[in-house]
């Protein structure tokens, strides 16, 4: 069960519950945000139940190995972001984040970043988190970098957007990467 509340200096991460379903739809909704999302706009809040309902339902379960997070800033959602866990024996998750267009480039997605990271290195003691974004999306990459993460390749024409398919780059941070930052 993901009992998990992160605080940094100015954002609350808690696990995310079917109260926010509203959220996650304008979040889904919203065009911005969807532009390097492959999942879609949902034509309705009805879309986006079954979509809470799976991230809610995981965060639930005892044994869960999906961590998905709300991002609060003063008691209003700005964001999600999750940490998959993989097969165990790697000892290894994926991360993933999104946030409302008005809160970009204020350092929200990097904080929130850090501290999933830091989850995942220290509670959940994984080896590796891993973080995949579309080439193109250069606010993704500079979170992904400033949060301390190494780009480790390319793969190409990866990701079926809107716009067509577009290059994923691949990043990866090791616990021994945190150790020596």
């Amino acid at each position: 069960m993901n009992s998990f509340v992160l605080s940094t200096k100015r954002i609350l991460l808690v696990p995310l519950g079917q109260k926010e379903i509203e959220f996650v739809h304008i979040l889904h909704s919203h065009p911005e945000v969807d532009f390097y999302n492959t999942l879609g706009i949902p034509i309705s809040i009805e879309d986006t139940e079954p979509i809470i309902n799976e991230m809610v339902s995981e965060n639930e379960k005892e044994d869960t190995q999906k961590f998905t997070f709300c991002i609060k800033l003063n008691d209003k959602s700005i964001g999600l972001i999750a940490l998959n866990l993989g097969n165990k024996k790697y000892e290894i998750g994926e991360v993933w984040y999104k946030f409302l267009p008005e809160y970009w480039n204020q350092g929200f997605a990097t904080e929130a970043l850090k501290a999933i990271i830091n989850l995942g290195f220290t509670n959940l003691n994984l080896h590796r988190i891993e973080a995949g974004c579309a080439s193109n999306n250069i606010g993704s990459v500079k979170v992904l970098e400033k949060a301390g993460m190494k780009r480790e390749g390319l793969k190409r024409q990866h990701l079926p957007l809107k716009s067509g398919w577009a290059d994923c780059y691949e990043y990866g941070m090791l616990i021994s990467d945190l150790k020596e930052s």
